[in-house]
């Protein structure tokens, strides 16, 4: 058995760096962070068979009410009329938008292709700045109004944290090291698919960036990655300056972010994209997601890279994606410096 390990979409390098320059808010998340870590680990939690329990896809949505208990007051439940509260309806429709792409464009049957209910939970303790997919459940922060705003107004964020739960019933990949920044990269991947894909954008079109919508207003400009250029999503003197990388040779091979997870994650982001701008995103994310399924726990970035261009070899000999793609896959892993 493995501990599942919570999957924040602000990674704790980031919180600290904001602590560390006075931001109460960063402080008392980090708290919080902590006492989550120590609740999860009390748990024997299998990361592939986890299960609620077979469901009709449909969401609920829970107020916090500013405390750190979930599943506390449902707010809204499926077919429900929205209400007065933006962070309920937020969480509601845009985890419908997540849920109805993985059914009607890639055929899974919410996360864990059984029908698993989506859960959610808004206004988690004062001013967190965060969310995170808990192995069971989404819950969202309101931000501080100054660094973060509310965590449910991004598409692009609960697209990313719902699709840990899709990785987790796939393959499950431990978090920490290479296969953890193949588990960033993939809910960074389908963040942004899932956003282009609503705003019906093309790869050329498309910002390329992960969780602009969140940033608050001493932030505003700014995102916590770009995909496209792995590294400048922001310089600021309260976070600092973007780490990802963009190429194997820039590898952060340091133990903070559970030795690296989200920071070099953007070495992958950066060959999606190369790749999404030859074939389309949309086909691009065929085969990434052809390829997730075919993953283990511990697979590194020369196993990834080799899973994706089979993938690619199988679709487009298949008529799915272009006949190019494979080439394509190759070429953009090279670019990063990736090879089997």
């Amino acid at each position: 058995m493995m501990k599942h390990m919570p999957d924040f979409v602000v990674p704790v390098y980031i919180l600290e760096r904001l602590a560390q320059n006075d931001v109460d808010a960063a402080r008392a998340s980090l708290s919080k962070l902590r006492l989550i870590h120590r609740q999860r680990n009390l748990l024997d939690f299998d990361l592939i068979s986890t299960a609620i329990g077979e469901g009709g896809s449909e969401r609920h949505v829970y107020d916090c009410g500013h405390n750190t208990r979930l599943r506390v007051q449902e707010a809204r439940k499926e077919g429900d009329r929205s209400g007065s509260d933006e962070a309920v309806n937020q969480a509601y429709d845009f985890a419908g938008i997540v849920r109805d792409y993985f059914k009607e464009v890639l055929n899974r049957n919410s996360i864990d292709n059984r029908g698993l209910d989506l859960l959610l939970n808004v206004h988690y303790g004062r001013n967190f700045l965060n969310a995170f997919w808990n192995g069971e459940e989404m819950v969202f922060g309101d931000g501080d109004g100054k660094i973060f705003i509310g965590f449910t107004s991004s598409l692009d964020v609960i697209g990313h944290e719902l699709t840990h739960g899709v990785t987790q019933y796939t393959s499950g990949l431990e978090y920490e090291g290479q296969s953890g920044a193949i588990n960033e990269h993939l809910s960074d991947v389908f963040g942004t698919v899932i956003k282009q894909h609503h705003l019906k954008q093309t790869a050329s079109e498309a910002d390329w960036l992960i969780g602009a919508d969140i940033m608050g207003p001493s932030l505003k400009g700014q995102a916590l990655r770009s995909m496209k250029a792995p590294g400048t999503a922001f310089d600021n003197k309260l976070m600092g300056k973007d780490m990802q990388p963009d190429h194997m040779k820039n590898y952060y091979s340091g133990s903070d972010d559970n030795y690296g997870v989200h920071i070099n994650s953007g070495i992958l982001n950066k060959a999606f994209y190369l790749v999404s701008m030859e074939i389309g995103t949309d086909k691009a994310a065929a085969v990434w997601y052809q390829g997730m399924q075919k993953l283990y726990a511990t697979a590194d970035f020369s196993a990834f890279f080799h899973t994706i261009q089979q993938a690619a070899q199988s679709l487009a000999d298949k008529g799915e994606v272009p006949e190019t793609a494979p080439k394509s896959v190759e070429s953009a892993f090279q670019a990063v410096g990736i090879s089997q």
